[in-house]
């Protein structure tokens, strides 16, 4: 989703376990979902008309109902639908881009939709969590490459993004943490999950901005807490395993900025209903 709102395409992470992750490369393998980018809402539907199903040789995989995303793409009306603005997505956001959802979340209530305000007490948590589970699991997937077989360890041949983690996991995993961290990350989680699953209880959407500040410019160093900064709003989805999509909103100084749209599990259609009726809109 981050770089669908930086390069003003639509981009969607399903419901965790609706799509197979045969044959992906980990990261992080309770957080990892495979998930489309397509210039506009129908590509996505027809993705995921495509990919999300039952993979008996996959276990993360759900054998649900899928519905045919293609069947809302002609909605115009968002009438009877509850959405939500959580005011900590808010604050952590910059001001232009804030400005600029807030126009789009506009047009949804326009179209029908009700528009409620909701509270998150655990957006401080969510990066260290995710983070705390990415490092450690994403040193356990690296293993399988360590050139005894074919090929080279991954540490002679990955860049300074990826070693930086493979390093940190390494150390988190030692014995001497016993997993103690990884651990209360893994309780974390559960406590945002929680959090996200009864708000989505009593709404049927939350909308906000996909990313707190437009991208650096190319060539710029950056600090990685100021890089892993950018994911603070995305995260929660992954956490949470809950659908999550993000449709162009406008722009900030000739920048794309994405509107963010997240349900509850396996109410993915609802999300691509939103996002055709606004796509709509423009």
């Amino acid at each position: 989703r981050n770089p669908a709102s930086h390069c003003g395409v639509v981009g969607f992470k399903p419901t965790y376990g609706a799509v197979s992750r045969q044959g992906l490369l980990d990261l992080s393998m309770s957080l990892d979902q495979i998930g489309p980018l397509a210039n506009d809402v129908s590509g996505i539907a027809l993705a995921l008309n495509t990919i999300a199903k039952y993979d008996e040789t996959e276990c993360t995989t759900l054998d649900w109902d899928k519905p045919d995303f293609t069947e809302v793409l002609e909605d115009t009306s968002l009438e009877g639908m509850k959405i939500a603005v959580c005011k900590e997505f808010i604050d952590v956001t910059d001001e232009e881009i804030n400005k600029t959802v807030n126009k789009a979340i506009d047009k949804l209530v326009d179209a029908g939709a009700e528009l409620v305000e909701v509270s998150f007490d655990y957006i401080d948590l969510c990066l260290p969590t995710y983070y705390l589970i990415n490092y450690v699991e994403f040193f356990s997937a690296t293993r399988k490459y360590d050139g005894r077989d074919y090929g080279y360890r991954i540490e002679e041949v990955c860049g300074e993004e990826v070693l930086r983690r493979i390093k940190i996991g390494s150390h988190i995993a030692e014995a001497e943490f016993s997993g103690k961290y990884y651990k209360q990350a893994l309780k974390a989680r559960s406590v945002i999950r929680g959090e996200i699953t009864s708000m989505l209880e009593n709404v049927d959407l939350i909308v906000g901005p996909t990313v707190p500040k437009l991208p650096h410019e190319i060539g710029s160093e950056i600090e990685p807490m100021e890089m892993y900064a950018y994911d603070i709003l995305t995260v929660i989805a992954n956490l949470a395993g809950i659908p999550a999509g993000s449709i162009k909103a406008g722009e900030v100084d000739n920048i794309p900025v994405g509107l963010q749209i997240q349900a509850k599990p396996l109410d993915d259609e609802k999300i691509i209903k939103a996002m055709s009726v606004f796509e709509n809109t423009q």
